[in-house]
């Protein structure tokens, strides 16, 4: 029963993610036909981020996930996502218009991925590093899809991402109504701004949002721009499979560590996870620039990495934090984590024409490098017996 459960749930948010990097996919595309500036590129994405923290805000703020049922809360915001991202197929590829929808299917995203998230905490039986995990996992191949769905189609044609990106969130919009919630499903406390203040002043709780920061300040960055990044610097004529397969090394990477880190200190195993990807952001586009051949290897390993720790800090958030105030607290987090994506991924846009692809990623570096320090700090400072979930 439960790994059936499962499975359907990750399905049904790998298909409505689809819609989140609907408009980065084409960007190497755009920017090389004229069509975009670098900064246009960079708000496609970025509109997104902010979309999602307001939808997440305006959902914690009103308790829809707990007014309404949440198969039809997330249905319904699945398919809201699709229907945005196939109206946006009918405008021009930047715009006002273009980054007003870009913010509403962000929104929507809030009713998709946190929705999803509680859904699979209803099944964990001291494996929740593992199910928070595969729940990223979906996150991270979900938001690959759309730089595979050109290929699949045989057109780099913008509005092929965008409309294969709506018809697979349709398509979550109805499976999720097949999932059976487990049996540890219950209500969230409201959100209580006054919660904010044991984030300061508990120290694990500083540490595990210091941690949570450096990752997010390269995490989102890295995925809106390897594509253009491997057009120019790797080398590569076909970005889009390619970077689907380093978000898919993403995905294996989430459920690697979340085995690890329910047998094994969680919070070292994020340490370990972004010393790697710090080191890749450092070294990709000298290496590439010299040797490229070493593009592809290193992007994998680096999507393998970059996103393999994000289960943890919530995770490390929950353990540390009085049960009564969790959520207020994992909101904030995730609330501070994407607005922080927005200034990273406009820096890519500025970095990338000005200083070089082969020089740019190493300005997200210092993000995942300060988090390993942190989260390294965080080890000793866990409750014991928490490496079982």
């Amino acid at each position: 029963m439960k790994p059936r459960q499962l499975a359907i749930l990750c399905l049904a948010v790998v298909l409505p993610l689809s819609v989140w990097f609907a408009g980065t996919a084409a960007a190497p595309w755009l920017l090389a036909a004229g069509r975009i500036t670098p900064g246009q590129a960079g708000w496609l994405a970025a509109a997104v981020q902010l979309g999602f923290v307001a939808g997440t805000l305006t959902s914690a703020l009103l308790g829809l996930a707990d007014r309404w049922p949440e198969k039809r809360f997330f249905a319904m915001s699945a398919a809201l996502a699709g229907l945005c991202a196939l109206a946006q197929s009918q405008l021009e590829p930047a715009g006002l218009a273009g980054y007003a929808l870009r913010f509403l299917a962000g929104a929507c995203m809030a009713g998709v991925y946190p929705v999803g998230m509680k859904l699979a905490a209803s099944w964990a039986r001291g494996d929740l590093g593992l199910l928070i995990g595969l729940l990223v996992g979906a996150l991270t191949l979900g938001s690959g899809l759309p730089h595979l769905l050109p290929w699949l189609l045989g057109s780099m044609d913008f509005r092929g991402a965008y409309q294969g990106a709506g018809v697979l969130a349709l398509c979550g919009a109805g499976v999720i109504l097949a999932f059976r919630p487990g049996p540890l499903l219950g209500r969230r406390p409201g959100f209580r701004a006054s919660a904010l203040l044991a984030a300061w002043r508990d120290r694990r709780l500083r540490l595990a949002n210091a941690g949570y920061l450096g990752h997010m300040w390269e995490l989102y960055a890295m995925w809106a721009w390897l594509g253009v990044f491997l057009t120019h610097a790797g080398g590569v004529a076909t970005a889009g499979p390619w970077v689907f397969a380093a978000l898919g090394m993403g995905a294996l990477g989430c459920v690697g560590l979340g085995l690890l880190a329910d047998r094994f200190n969680r919070a070292r195993m994020a340490a370990l996870a972004m010393l790697v990807s710090g080191g890749c952001a450092l070294l990709i586009g000298p290496a590439a620039w010299a040797w490229p051949v070493l593009a592809l290897p290193l992007a994998m390993l680096w999507g393998a990495s970059v996103v393999a720790d994000s289960a943890q800090f919530s995770a490390c958030t929950v353990l540390c934090a009085p049960p009564e105030i969790s959520g207020s607290l994992l909101t904030a987090q995730t609330c501070m984590g994407f607005l922080l994506t927005v200034p990273a991924i406009q820096l890519m846009a500025w970095a990338g024409p000005t200083l070089g692809w082969e020089w740019a990623f190493a300005l997200l570096a210092p993000g995942p490098l300060l988090g390993a320090w942190a989260m390294w700090r965080l080890g000793p400072l866990l409750p014991l017996g928490s490496e079982r979930g």
